[in-house]
């Protein structure tokens, strides 16, 4: 006689969660990859990575896509409280059910939504497996939290993982570099390769620390992160090409200055130069010989590393750009304000700072942050 089928306790099919988060086994459901979906199938890197974040008993941790649980379940073996932000209402239902009837029930929230426009609780440290899609934004949406996690375990992809470590004059370093050093210490932590994912995805992971700086700077970001848009408009040319031999830029620091001007009760010579006036500039440096030429001829792209910089600080510096530009394709006449801030972008260059002929690839922290501090001094800001 054939044994009779027994139907088990803790059965999948049990609970709220039957339709929407079938059993687990080879295929749960299908992943959608166009929003980042690769769980992390490896308990020993999961392991490695709660190991890394070094928890306490009393911690509250924030786990940005936590998909089917997997790294759910290792930290609340270390943490007291997890908060779980997933966008996927399967993924949400899945993480839920796993600890179903279980004490870490109590511990565990999951919110259900776009991490990036959650108006976030308290937590102590972030931890994340990363959708590659929001890899920027959430890195910045945790450096500007306040107050700031202690720190913040993610694994992005590989080549933006280098982006956020690399060192002036490495190939990778940029303005994505340079913001984050800026507002965290980081490191470098462990590979992790795409055969650890399910499923894989078309490229390798590094998992990175960042610990973000306490007491903070004492800067705007939006400043800050104005004057490197200039500096990495082409990392690869000097400064004073990106600044001298710019014509759009310098159109943006002469609104800037206006706006300053206006602000603090300066007044400025507005009048346009007389009838064959010539725009004499001190001590004039020459911006040809770096593969730049005239200013004039210089076209405007926009501004670079656009894919490294989150929509949401970048829409409204361009935003200023366009409106500083000229209505019409010609090149409106230069007046006494115009030659004004370009003395004033000239004596910073290279009086003040002796930056002008270096790349911005090469500078160090501090060297931008000097460039912002006499160019400020000058009345030349950058948002």
């Amino acid at each position: 006689m054939p044994k009779a089928t027994s139907r088990k306790r803790n059965s999948a099919k049990d609970g709220p969660y039957a339709a929407a988060a079938p059993k687990m086994g080879t295929n749960i459901f299908k992943m959608n990859t166009n929003i980042g979906q690769h769980v992390l199938k490896n308990p020993g890197v999961a392991d490695a990575i709660v190991k890394k974040a070094d928890l306490k008993q009393s911690d509250i941790v924030l786990e940005v896509g936590p998909g089917t649980g997997n790294l759910t379940m290792k930290i609340l073996e270390k943490a007291k409280k997890v908060i779980a932000v997933e966008l996927d209402p399967r993924m949400a239902a899945e993480v839920t059910k796993r600890v179903q009837g279980k004490p870490e029930q109590k511990r565990l929230d999951v919110l259900l939504g776009d991490v990036i426009q959650t108006e976030l609780p308290y937590f102590d440290v972030c931890i994340s497996n990363t959708p590659y899609q929001i890899s920027s934004p959430l890195t910045f949406k945790l450096l500007t939290l306040s107050p700031s996690p202690r720190i913040c375990i993610l694994m992005f992809q590989r080549e933006f993982a280098q982006r956020l470590f690399a060192k002036p004059g490495d190939k990778l370093f940029s303005r994505l570099s340079v913001n984050v050093q800026m507002w965290a210490k980081v490191d470098h932590i462990m590979k992790v390769s795409k055969n650890n994912f399910k499923p894989p995805p078309a490229v390798e992971s590094s998992v990175v620390r960042l610990v973000p700086k306490n007491p903070r700077p004492s800067i705007q970001y939006e400043e800050f992160d104005g004057l490197l848009r200039i500096c990495f408009v082409r990392k690869n040319k000097i400064l004073r090409a990106n600044f001298l031999g710019t014509t759009s830029v310098m159109d943006i620091l002469e609104a800037n200055y206006r706006t300053w001007c206006a602000q603090s009760g300066v007044e400025v010579d507005d009048r346009p130069l007389a009838e064959g006036e010539e725009v004499v500039v001190e001590d004039a440096m020459e911006i040809d010989g770096d593969g730049v030429g005239d200013d004039d001829e210089m076209e405007w792209t926009g501004f670079g590393d656009e894919d490294e910089i989150p929509a949401f600080f970048s829409e409204e510096a361009d935003a200023k750009a366009k409106a500083a530009m000229p209505k019409s394709g010609k090149r409106k006449k230069r007046g006494r304000v115009a030659q004004l801030v370009r003395e004033k972008v000239r004596r910073v260059l290279k009086d003040k700072t002796g930056l002008a002929d270096k790349r911005s690839r090469t500078l160090a922290e501090g060297d931008f942050l000097k460039l912002l501090w006499n160019f400020n001094q000058e009345g030349i800001h950058f948002s």
